[in-house]
């Protein structure tokens, strides 16, 4: 390994290494016939960098040069490379719509290449090819798999004597047997925009999608709306566990930072939360012994759905001049040895499953609804435009501080979903 090669693959382990990161290529600096240009985010450097190092070992002869930034950064940058000479080959694309650099706004303008072809296309579940496929054909290749649940703290379930609901009325009575032991079963960090759409998208997936699979469809041909349909239970159902006692006592004064701290020191029994925060919860605590679950909606547990998403996917430029050495990385991101190492250092899963993958008993649910194909995508990768979703975290944000009601809610996410369609 060259010392450029071994200063960076360090960095990745110093927090605020970003500046030395940001001139890493974590490739052999022997020179080579071919060099292939992957873009990514700066989350992904772990995963991408084990990525790279095994498909050189196999593929000496292919040189791969790798640059990070983030999310922002990438969502803007990659359309207008696109349509440049700058061009990466390689490149993080965001699963369905939403965003300029998402599956459906980029195929849209022909900048993303076919992969319906490819060997990994034929083992795309049916639930994920919603946000990779377009009209039927693959056009990324999806990484990691993460969901949202009720992550607990199984020593803190122990101690008020709980176990993880499995119907709506368990959640509500674990409410209350929280609150008899002086804590809180959820700490919720409303205060952190992002966090406030949580709660609603675990509902809604059941809400919605169990009775509805094909809502994000008749949303987009106007046969449907926020309001006419499960997305008001979810609200309700919401504003309910909050009078309930079930969340943290002043959410929308309570950070995501806070919320975690909440939990660590076993004032909370949990969150709702994306897969991620297992391991901020694991750093901050390591001697927690955390689990993730469906958060329950109904009195049914045949009807729970869990939103369950690709959290990583890449696509290939149209115009690459290094067709066939991509190809050979692309096919190796969809391979088993390929989805393994990118999801073997972080709480995510294989986004293509596999029988070889070792799944953490943290998110065991995770893969076992992913497999049964029970998970439902995040409502935002369905949307038309990135700004449903900022109406969402206002209206969220309204309806804790009684500032606006359920009905204006549901009004502003329709009115916003039409004017951005």
């Amino acid at each position: 390994m060259s010392v450029t090669a071994y200063l960076c693959r360090s960095a990745l382990a110093v927090t605020g290494a970003t500046a030395l990161l940001a001139g890493c290529t974590f490739a052999d600096t022997t020179d080579h016939d071919t060099a292939v240009t992957v873009m990514a985010s700066n989350t992904d450097k772990a995963a991408m960098t084990s990525v790279i190092a095994a498909f050189q070992r196999h593929n000496p002869d292919i040189r791969i040069k790798v640059s990070f930034a983030d999310i922002n950064t990438l969502q803007k940058a990659i359309p207008h490379k696109l349509r440049t000479d700058k061009a990466p080959d390689i490149f993080t694309v965001w699963p369905g719509s939403g965003n300029p650099a998402s599956v459906a706004t980029l195929e849209r303008d022909n900048l993303l290449e076919e992969l319906n072809l490819r060997p990994f296309s034929r083992t795309v579940p049916q639930g994920v090819k919603p946000v990779t496929d377009v009209l039927g054909i693959t056009y990324v290749v999806p990484m990691s798999f993460s969901a949202i649940g009720a992550i607990y703290s199984q020593q803190t379930l122990d101690k008020i004597g709980g176990s993880a609901p499995t119907t709506w009325s368990e959640l509500l009575h674990l409410c209350d047997t929280a609150e008899q032991h002086g804590k809180v079963l959820f700490a919720l960090g409303n205060a952190t925009p992002w966090v406030t759409q949580l709660v609603t998208y675990a509902l809604v997936a059941t809400t919605v999608y169990s009775d509805q699979p094909d809502f994000d469809e008749q949303m987009a041909l106007g046969k449907q709306t926020f309001a006419e349909s499960g997305w008001r239970t979810a609200l309700e159902k919401y504003l309910q566990m909050n009078d309930r006692g079930c969340f943290s006592r002043q959410p929308l004064d309570t950070t995501y930072e806070d919320a975690v701290e909440q939990v660590a020191e076993g004032r909370a029994v949990g969150m709702v939360q994306v897969a991620s925060t297992l391991s901020v919860l694991q750093a901050t605590a390591p001697n927690l012994h955390l689990r993730m679950d469906a958060l329950p909606a109904t009195d049914d547990p045949e009807q729970t759905r869990m939103p369950g998403a690709v959290s990583a996917a890449y696509g290939l430029n149209t115009n690459t001049p290094h067709r066939e050495a991509a190809m050979k990385f692309i096919d190796f991101l969809g391979s088993v040895e390929g989805q393994n190492l990118y999801n073997r250092t972080g709480a995510t899963i294989p986004a293509l499953p596999n029988d070889s993958f070792d799944v953490s008993r943290v998110v065991k649910e995770v893969a076992e609804r992913q497999k049964a194909a029970t998970t439902v995508p995040f409502m935002d990768q369905r949307w038309p435009n990135s700004g449903v979703q900022q109406t969402h975290f206002e209206q969220i944000e309204k309806l804790f501080a009684k500032k606006a009601n359920i009905d204006e809610a549901l009004k502003a996410l329709d009115l916003s979903y039409q004017e951005e369609n």
